[in-house]
């Protein structure tokens, strides 16, 4: 061979490896980033080439997917979307996914390494497996319940099964139809722009993703902290509360809303029926800034990552502060704040003699053919009291419920337990009062129903009677029977 012909052929060579080092790393290297890059609409287009796969309430799917003879087969569609709009979450081709249709997107629309057969020779192939489909814990009839009851008012519900976690119930309100946006036209576009501009903010999730003051319902927390420390032995006993009560360090005296308890030395039996500030504010004080947050802490406070799978908000309270502020700070006010979601597992916690449960809001991922993928498990998040001392915390909610502010609640046939609550807030507190109520019920009877607890508030309501036990009680008690009676 000439020379000529040995430098052609080594610079052929020279361009042969060239090529294949930059295929090397286009497909290999920089893969990643190209996928992901905004103006690669190839994903886009993929994720969208097949039906997504469902969210299941029980056994009946509350979405599906319709084709729409796009640029994108499919888009998501929702049954009864606004219901269940603070489960489901949306999945919009424009603008992305939130609440379950997040979390599992993965599963959803079949790119999670759980669904292939071969793993590799499925990513070497590019091989789209069906989407899976994600079973909620969520009972219909429950969601009705708190749906129907918030009605058009700004609130939250969440329902807890305490012996196991399960979320039976998430609403907000008020709500959306995450139908009417899944879609890239520009009626989408317009819905989605009429969502964002509405002051009354439906698309906010205030169930998991909005904390407000939870007033008097912390004092179930504050009972909880001064039984398990000893501060208090006897339910029936003088707590030897002074009255007034001067709160620490000032010359502010720490008011009640009812004169009922305007005198020294209640017990705190008397203190929770007729939610005493005074008494529940001298204990938190007596319990002390340490145990008081510990016992916070047990319920879900502080923890900025309790994933149910979705992440909630971060309930606070408070780790640093002086005396006056502890004791404000176990009534449920100062910089004391909370989810749903988090009052919910306070009212559980109770129920299930001091084991709070981590909460979850899924019972099981399955590929398409309904072979199980993942099966969930009830965890134990914290055992908070001792099963002595739920017992006698117990005994304090049923005892609101038939003797004090929570008589909205009673249910025929069950033992109900509860604390109403009124929260003030806004500037000098001239905003409308947040009314809360935290329950729990079981069955009078030997039955195989579980108990239900309940947290409802209601954050900004037009009624002229706007306490807990007016607003949310008879809320929480129609979430209660549905799940008692199975509708």
């Amino acid at each position: 061979m000439s020379v000529t012909g040995r430098r052609a052929g080594t610079f052929c060579l020279l361009l042969i490896v060239a090529l294949a080092v930059q295929a090397t790393r286009v497909q290999v290297f920089k893969a990643d980033s190209l996928n992901h890059n905004s103006a690669n609409q190839r994903l886009t287009i993929q994720r969208y080439a097949q039906p997504r796969g469902n969210l299941l309430v029980g056994a009946e799917p509350v979405t599906g997917s319709a084709p729409t003879g796009g640029r994108y087969d499919y888009k998501r569609t929702y049954t009864d979307g606004s219901q269940f709009a603070a489960v489901t979450g949306y999945s919009s081709q424009v603008f992305g996914n939130t609440q379950l249709e997040g979390v599992e997107d993965g599963l959803l629309t079949g790119t999670d390494s759980r669904l292939a057969g071969w793993a590799v020779w499925d990513e070497v192939a590019r091989k789209q497996n069906p989407g899976g489909d994600v079973y909620t814990t969520i009972d219909k009839a429950a969601q009705q319940a708190a749906t129907q009851g918030l009605g058009g008012q700004k609130g939250a519900v969440v329902a807890i099964e305490p012996a196991t976690g399960r979320i039976l119930a998430l609403a907000s309100t008020p709500s959306y139809d995450p139908g009417t946006f899944a879609g890239s036209s520009n009626a989408d576009q317009d819905a989605w722009n009429k969502l964002q501009a509405d002051t009354n903010q439906p698309l906010l999730n205030r169930a998991l993703r909005q904390i407000y003051p939870p007033g008097s319902t912390f004092k179930v927390v504050t009972a909880a902290a001064a039984l398990s420390n000893g501060v208090v032995t006897d339910l029936n006993a003088s707590t030897g509360a002074p009255y007034p009560y001067i709160l620490p360090g000032t010359t502010t005296e720490l008011v009640n809303d009812t004169s009922s308890c305007d005198q020294a030395g209640l017990s705190l039996d008397i203190a929770m029926v007729y939610s005493c500030n005074s008494v529940m504010g001298y204990l938190g004080a007596q319990v002390g800034l340490g145990r008081m947050v510990s016992m916070a802490e047990n319920f879900g406070f502080n923890d900025p990552k309790l994933d149910i799978p979705v992440r909630p908000a971060r309930s606070n309270f408070d780790t640093r502060m002086n005396q006056s502020q502890v004791a404000l700070s176990s009534i449920g006010q100062f910089d004391t704040a909370a989810t749903p979601l988090v009052m919910a597992m306070v009212a559980a916690g109770v129920a299930n003699n001091g084991t709070v449960m981590y909460p979850q809001l899924v019972d099981k991922l399955t590929r398409s053919d309904g072979s199980t993928v993942q099966l969930m498990k009830p965890t134990t998040y914290k055992q908070a009291m001792s099963p002595g001392v739920a017992a006698q915390v117990q005994q304090l909610m049923a005892d609101v419920v038939e003797n004090g502010t929570g008589r909205n609640a009673r249910i025929s046939g069950a033992t109900v337990g509860g604390k109403t609550g009124t929260a003030q807030h806004g500037v000098d507190n001239t905003g409308v009062p947040y009314a809360w109520f935290i329950s729990w019920a079981k069955p009078s009877g030997s039955g195989n129903v579980p108990p239900v607890a309940v947290a409802v508030v209601i954050a900004d309501s037009s009624a002229t009677d706007v306490t807990g036990g007016g607003l949310a009680a008879p809320i929480a008690k129609s979430v209660m029977r549905a799940v008692l009676t199975g509708g």
